[in-house]
């Protein structure tokens, strides 16, 4: 293991410290803009219809292309989705969504197949954050969040706005902390995210040693100037390639929650669902 693993190594408290303080500088990066915080202001009621079946508190607000959601999971967690100007033809599901939603513009600058993007907010709380995101901690906090993420998410979205593209048309993504959740997700659900998209990975989510099958099609990104993250995108391109997968890695000059993400999110979009 290298000096710059060791730092994470989740064995030590100060190991946790500092992965968590990572985590924390990529989350305040993602804060909501002005127009994200004028939609809350103006939040209005509306009765949730019999058809829908999950568990939302009906507070949500339209504007422009974006809906805001608030469900009743842990006393209260929004969902954010940004809705393409055009019939949605593929559906990106994202952890972090207060900041990832906002990335749909992108998609439309790059002339992608439409896309929605159904981003599920993500706790300020880092350590609770971790707890969500990465299935070794905390397993009951873990398979709550999952449920929520893969099942009320994905029924609710269907009602509400009327899509269900197939599995080969739909994605998870996160970035960070969220890219272990991606990962996770993605090989636990294969019937459910035909493809993975995971921005520089933290350690805490580690390679099985025996993959499951069938296995999405995986995406994987991280920045040349952070080699901790960059290590644990290698270890899992590795790790998917030799169990069969379909695997993109690409390595980019970046730091940290750096502009690439952003920049390589639209490719991500364009080699999974095309254009």
């Amino acid at each position: 293991m290298s000096s710059n693993a060791k730092t994470y190594q989740m064995g030590s408290s100060a190991g946790r410290r500092k992965y968590l303080a990572s985590w924390s500088v990529i989350y305040s990066s993602m804060n909501e803009d002005k127009a994200m915080k004028k939609q809350a202001r103006n939040r209005v009621n509306r009765k949730l219809s019999e058809s829908d079946g999950t568990p939302v508190k009906r507070t949500g607000a339209v504007s422009g292309k974006f809906v805001t959601e608030t469900f009743e999971y842990d006393r209260g967690r929004q969902v954010t989705v940004y809705v393409p100007p055009d019939p949605t033809k593929a559906i990106v599901f994202a952890g972090d969504g207060q900041g990832i939603s906002k990335w749909g513009r992108l998609l439309v600058q790059a002339d992608v197949r439409s896309t929605m993007i159904v981003g599920v907010h993500g706790l300020t709380d880092e350590t609770l954050r971790l707890h969500e995101y990465s299935p070794g901690f905390e397993p009951d906090r873990f398979a709550a969040h999952e449920r929520f993420f893969v099942e009320d998410v994905r029924r609710w979205t269907e009602s509400r706005f009327g899509v269900a593209p197939p599995t080969e048309r739909t994605a998870v993504f996160g970035v960070s902390g969220g890219g272990e959740l991606a990962l996770a997700l993605g090989l636990r659900h294969p019937h459910v995210y035909g493809a993975v998209f995971c921005a520089s990975p933290g350690g805490g989510y580690k390679p099985p040693g025996l993959m499951p099958g069938p296995l999405p099609r995986t995406y994987l990104v991280a920045g040349t100037q952070e080699p901790f993250f960059l290590g644990n995108a290698r270890r899992w391109a590795d790790a998917l390639r030799d169990a069969g997968a379909d695997v993109v890695m690409n390595e980019r000059a970046g730091s940290h929650g750096g502009a690439f993400w952003r920049e390589e999110f639209p490719l991500m979009v364009a080699w999974a669902f095309g254009r």
